[in-house]
């Protein structure tokens, strides 16, 4: 080796070391370049300084909680006791809760020495511990309060409303209504309307007890007011539930079937024609590259919102998914069977049927039977869109901004479901295709 080639080898040497270290240098520079332009371009910190974890709280606490609304009209100056505020869930005449006492002098004790009491003529006093005395009076669209000028940051105050957090729960006063908002852990009236002749009963009285409602024995009648439960809505979710399964099981297997003859022309080897074969890719490629959400806008436009539209979205997405899939396991069959089949003197299409749909049969189902796993957590989303499923339950709810238990409740059943959905692929798959020892 002469000193040329020494040279060389150290010159090359060199500039590889030197290309390690721009690498090691100069990528986590590039990275950190990157992040500091995402910082700028987002706005985090004015994302950050807009962030209010006290309405974080709110929401957290009102999802595993619910709260009781007592609820005085200023203008006919009647009183309403109510479970999160609806009609459905209103106490009955004559009904209120036991924290709720007086008569002319409606007395409210959220606990620990937070009083709310309703006064005659619109008037409203509020006692909260270490804070003065709050007298508020409603006149017409205004309200006319003793607050000082410099308020904490519990209490929200204007002439035409205000807004008191305490740890006990909340008030709310306009010129229209005073509310109190009492709250208490639990998903209240998930069982049983206060209407019910079952509310408030234990299990063992239903099961074991003397008949509750003449008309019917306890346990049909509990299981009937609990399905057809006003404010829960348990029959409507169930059928809901069932809509989205559906529209993923249509979908899915629509596709397969569809997908399925046409991967044969997409795959070179049993596919000779150059044209037919490419064109038939990129169809796949067009439908496969649109998201379904996209499909489902288009769908909706044209055929109006439905389950059905959901499926055709899922079908038409996942045939250009399972044509490519389809294909490429078209292209990895074993000759030595087909010719094995074709030594009988069957005909092309028995070839097919019995040298190639076996041998890709597995792959097939591993794949929709994991698509249609998939497919049960899209549907949700598409049914948000189309209006079917338990998406649209679940915007609905969302969209209130008022029973987020309920939110908690549908995103519970929708965990479980698609919890379900994976289990019975699993099983599905092992029956279908065996398990791997």
């Amino acid at each position: 080796m002469t000193a040329a080639d020494l040279s060389f080898i150290k010159h090359e040497a060199d500039n590889l070391f030197r290309r390690k270290r721009l690498a090691g240098f100069g990528l986590p520079a590039v990275l950190l370049l990157y992040l500091a332009y995402v910082f700028v371009a987002f706005d985090l910190q004015s994302l950050a300084q807009r962030a209010n974890l006290d309405n974080a709280v709110t929401l957290v606490s009102d999802s595993w909680s619910h709260k009781v609304h007592v609820t005085r009209d200023n203008r006919t100056g009647q009183i309403d006791y109510s479970v999160e505020g609806e009609r459905k869930g209103r106490y009955t005449e004559g009904q209120r809760p036991d924290w709720v006492t007086g008569d002319e002098i409606t007395t409210i004790d959220l606990g620990d020495g937070y009083v709310v009491r309703y006064l005659p003529e619109n008037s409203t006093e509020i006692e909260i511990p270490g804070f003065q005395l709050i007298q508020v009076q409603a006149e017409g669209r205004k309200l006319t309060s003793n607050l000082p000028e410099t308020l904490p940051n519990w209490i929200s105050a204007s002439d035409r409303r205000i807004g008191i957090t305490t740890p006990e729960g909340r008030i709310t006063l306009t010129g229209a209504r005073t509310e109190v908002f009492n709250y208490f852990p639990g998903w209240e009236l998930f069982w049983f309307t206060l209407d019910s002749p079952y509310y408030g009963q234990s299990l063992g009285t239903i099961l074991f007890g003397e008949r509750l409602d003449p008309a019917r024995s306890n346990i049909v009648g509990a299981f009937s007011d609990w399905w057809n439960n006003a404010m829960w809505r348990h029959k409507d979710v169930a059928w809901a539930i069932g809509e989205t399964i559906l529209m993923a099981f249509l979908g899915t297997m629509g596709a397969a079937i569809v997908a399925l003859p046409l991967s044969f022309l997409a795959a070179k080897r049993f596919s000779p024609i150059m044209l037919l074969r490419a064109s038939t890719r990129r169809l796949f490629d067009f439908v496969r590259g649109v998201d379904a959400l996209i499909w489902t806008v288009v769908l909706a436009r044209a055929f109006g919102p439905g389950p059905l539209t959901g499926a055709l979205a899922i079908l038409i997405t996942d045939t250009g998914t399972f044509g490519k899939i389809f294909s490429e396991a078209l292209e990895n069959v074993d000759q030595k069977q087909i010719d094995g089949v074709a030594s009988t003197g069957a005909k092309p299409l028995q070839r097919y049927r019995f040298g190639v749909i076996p041998q890709v049969v597995p792959v097939l189902l591993a794949q929709i039977l994991y698509f249609l796993e998939s497919n049960t957590r899209s549907a949700t989303i598409i049914g948000t869109i189309t209006g079917g499923g338990i998406g649209l339950m679940l915007t609905q709810a969302i969209q209130t901004q008022k029973d987020w238990e309920e939110v908690a409740y549908y995103i519970v059943l929708i965990i479980c479901m698609v919890m379900f959905m994976d289990w019975l692929s699993g099983k599905l798959r092992t029956k279908l295709i065996g398990r791997k020892e």
